[in-house]
């Protein structure tokens, strides 16, 4: 909504019966809020602003801004708090998660796909469509956009995780937000702006000259005074404190993993008489049962040999190859069950600790372990696919770094949306290795590249 410039028709300071309105407004459209929370957010005293106006698509908008930050907006008689808000209410909303590098289409005008997720171990918070939602970043707690979901969260497991998630209102760095902290003289001892450059000046802090007519200019800054180098920032308080202890991660668990069968249209016949359909889909054992009962049904098992199996047209047609339709009549039970989960389309499901199972047509991608050379071939150790397992690439870099001291960077993985991979200084697969099989207790089937690893007494 905010993604492009808007238009400001009025802004004004507000009444006291319009303050007193929208302190009942927030009470009512935010009901985990406390009167003193509610009373924090919408001060008695301190200035409000009422911002009217028009979004590059239209749309009429009010604002609220204390201190000349929005805390609020509102659209078509709905209240919406901005991600200032949200930064000291971190708990007001529902919070989903995404990668960082997802932001920059969010602030852009995009909206967020469920691809997008990062489903945490303590699952997907539970919505319901249309709720209002915030949109938080991998290891910050701290929201950065607000957005309406699109489908509830039983749909979104439904939907394999894919499809429109959230109907994106604002994010941070969209044109709502001010940039920086905003120095409000008028309430410092200074009340005016000609009189603190004068002091700043008197102090050789600053020098100030008027290079035109009633206009004076900040012309040299000395960036070695006294006064700015011993400047000490301001300990966080106590909310921007619970937000980084609220963002500590909680044990991994690794996921269950399933292989899976989806039926395609060219074999709907030889499954229907057990009840599945086109886009059904069925572990091993339930394609096996499947066959054996449409064998037995339709009389096919051999009478002189049980362990042979005569093809009908049906079963001709969706496990022999053509050249095969005419000299192929019959098959052992152990071939045709292999030819049938040959010829169905792969498919898996995830389930992480507590939640609904994920299911994604393909074969799960392993996680990739390679190594690579750099400038003056130095060799690096590079790992992708962390994401598929529920694990967070950051993370990982962080705890390699500390193990191998080496140094980690996560970089975006080219042709691959919305994926990352970790790179780490010198041959670390044996580290890597460590964390992911006994630590991280990942199946080594789903890992490749840990032969690569340096052979004992080899650098």
């Amino acid at each position: 909504m905010f993604a492009k410039a808007f238009r400001v028709k009025s802004n004004t300071a507000i009444k006291g019966s319009d303050r007193r309105k929208l302190r009942a407004d927030v009470t009512a459209a935010f009901t985990t809020l406390g009167t003193d929370q509610v009373s924090e957010l919408i001060p008695g005293k301190e200035e409000l602003n009422i911002v009217k106006l028009y979004s590059h698509k239209g749309d009429t908008v009010t604002v609220y801004a204390s201190g000349g930050n929005p805390i609020l907006f509102e659209l078509e008689k709905n209240l919406y708090p901005t991600v200032y808000t949200l930064w000291s209410y971190p708990d007001l909303l529902p919070t989903f998660t995404t990668w960082p590098l997802v932001l920059e289409k969010l602030v852009g005008g995009a909206d967020l796909m469920l691809p997008g997720l990062v489903v945490p171990p303590a699952g997907l918070p539970q919505v319901q469509k249309g709720d209002l939602c915030a949109i938080a970043l991998v290891g910050n707690r701290a929201p950065v956009a607000i957005g309406v979901a699109a489908l509830s969260t039983t749909e979104m497991l439904a939907a394999g995780l894919k499809g429109r998630g959230f109907l994106v209102l604002h994010t941070y760095q969209d044109h709502l937000c001010p940039e920086g902290q905003q120095l409000d003289i008028k309430k410092s001892s200074y009340k005016k702006l000609s009189k603190f450059l004068q002091h700043m000046q008197q102090e050789e802090i600053v020098q100030v000259k008027e290079l035109s007519r009633g206009v004076e200019s900040i012309v040299a800054v000395d960036w070695k005074h006294p006064r700015i180098t011993s400047f000490i920032i301001p300990e966080p308080s106590l909310t921007s404190q619970t937000v980084q202890e609220g963002s500590r991660e909680q044990p991994y668990h690794p996921p269950d993993i399933k292989a899976l069968y989806c039926v395609p249209a060219s074999m709907t016949l030889l499954f229907q008489q057990s009840g599945y359909k086109k886009g059904s889909t069925l572990e091993a054992s339930e394609v096996r049962a499947s066959v054996i009962d449409y064998a037995k049904k339709n009389d096919l098992v051999d009478a002189n040999n049980k362990n042979l199996v005569k093809l009908d047209p049906i079963l001709c047609d969706c496990i022999l190859e053509k050249n095969e339709q005419h000299t192929v009549m019959k098959l052992p039970w152990d071939r045709l069950l292999s030819r049938c989960l040959e010829k169905l389309q792969p498919a898996h499901q995830v389930t992480f600790a507590g939640q609904e199972p994920i299911v994604k047509k393909g074969k799960i991608c392993p996680i990739d372990i390679t190594l690579g050379q750099r400038a003056y071939n130095k060799k690096v150790t590079v790992v992708r696919n962390l994401e598929a397992y529920g694990l967070d690439p950051f993370s990982v870099a962080t705890i390699l770094q500390q193990r191998c001291q080496a140094s980690t960077t996560v970089t975006p993985v080219s042709q691959a949306k919305d994926s990352l991979q970790v790179q780490i200084q010198g041959n670390q697969i044996h580290h890597l290795g460590q964390l992911l099989l006994e630590e991280y207790r990942l199946p080594r089937r789903y890992i490749q590249g840990l032969e690569k690893a340096p052979k004992p007494g080899k650098k």
